[in-house]
């Protein structure tokens, strides 16, 4: 396994883009992503992230950043509590966004194929395979998170802001009886 490869523990995902790629903005470049939020109590996840992220800067180095690490480089791992303080769904966690040009697998706990949005949606649990890569494209210089795989371990409830059916119809369906 690459030093710049994390299997990480169980996380939350959120903005799942990954039966269909997207662009961020129009006429961009496609890609399959997802929002990785990592509780701060997951010392062994973040660990592993932390390492990779410096393997990665090394990595850099010699490849993307001309032989010295700059001092303004972007990382990939970063504060709920800081960067998106109005969302408690980002609260005591930190987050990573990570994207591919390639689908991803996509397994359940067992891991079989899950193939619809029913069963991997915002919201649901898992693990993720990602890694670490250094960019250094039009001036922005950084570390950026590669997807390759993802688990779905458990259900959670969904972060897509709308109402199911049954939720929106609950109130009214006895009184049309």
């Amino acid at each position: 396994m690459s030093t710049t490869k994390v299997i990480t523990g169980k996380v939350r995902f959120s903005y799942a883009h990954v039966f269909e790629p997207q662009s961020i903005e129009e006429g961009g470049d496609k890609k399959y992503s997802v929002n990785l939020i990592i509780s701060k109590d997951d010392k062994a996840t973040l660990d592993k992230i932390n390492k990779a992220i410096e393997a990665a800067k090394q990595q850099g180095k010699s490849t993307k950043f001309s032989g010295k690490i700059p001092p303004n480089l972007k990382v990939p791992l970063r504060d709920g509590d800081i960067d998106r303080p109005d969302d408690e769904v980002y609260e005591n966690s930190y987050f990573i966004n990570a994207s591919s040009k390639s689908k991803p697998g996509i397994v359940d706990a067992n891991r079989d194929e899950l193939m619809t949005r029913d069963e991997f949606y915002s919201g649901c649990f898992g693990r993720a395979s990602i890694n670490f890569y250094p960019f250094n494209v039009s001036g922005n210089r950084g570390i950026a998170a590669g997807l390759n795989n993802l688990q779905k371990l458990e259900d959670g409830e969904p972060l897509s802001g709308g109402s199911s059916a049954a939720d929106d119809f609950a109130d009214d369906a006895d009184d049309l009886l």
